[in-house]
């Protein structure tokens, strides 16, 4: 089982977490236009590699976290409060 660093409880396992999505899109401004919205919502990259992402820690403190993961390898470089960015690493 995979161990998820929640910056308010510790490692924890990873079926303690919800998956919510991409941590990296942002909304679009209120007059941007339809097909920006439509973009929003349906058009995302499958990035190999390192990607931020949202995770809840559903069964833990139910705080919300930006997890930093390889999608390859499902590797966790860093896990943040939501307010607060990832940490810059190199690739």
């Amino acid at each position: 089982m995979q161990l998820i660093p929640c910056p308010f409880c510790g490692a924890r396992p990873e079926d303690e977490f919800h998956y919510r999505g991409d941590a990296s899109v942002n909304r679009p401004a209120p007059d941007a236009g339809e097909q920006a919205f439509y973009d929003y919502v349906y058009t995302r990259a499958n990035p190999r590699g390192w990607h931020a992402e949202w995770w809840q820690h559903h069964a833990g403190c139910r705080q919300w976290l930006k997890v930093e993961r390889n999608t390859l390898t499902h590797e966790i470089r860093a896990a943040v409060g939501p307010a607060e960015t990832l940490p810059r690493t190199p690739a």
